[in-house]
């Protein structure tokens, strides 16, 4: 049985006459919620996704340039310090 160390898996149910978005295969969606999210998935080609409280699917955020988290770059210049010439003085007029 359960041990109460171990979570306990949520309890997945398929879908009677469900059609995956993916694939079109009748049947093969399974549901189950986990932490109050409604997920789905099938079982013939492993299409996932989320649900929201009225049912909608949740999109997932595609990668684009103004999404992407920028590349830091490890600097490779250094860090240059000047110091006067006392001989280099202009002659004042």
């Amino acid at each position: 049985m359960n041990e109460p160390n171990q979570p306990a898996q949520p309890v997945k149910r398929f879908i009677a006459g469900a059609v995956c978005p993916a694939c079109s295969r009748m049947d093969t969606i399974r549901m189950y919620q986990q932490d109050g999210v409604m997920h789905r998935e099938c079982v013939e080609c492993g299409f996932a996704d989320s649900l929201d409280e009225r049912g909608n699917s949740i999109p997932r955020e595609l990668p684009t340039r103004v999404t992407a988290k920028p590349v830091t770059k490890p600097a490779s210049a250094h860090v240059a310090q000047f110091f006067p010439n006392p001989r280099l003085k202009k002659k004042d007029s």
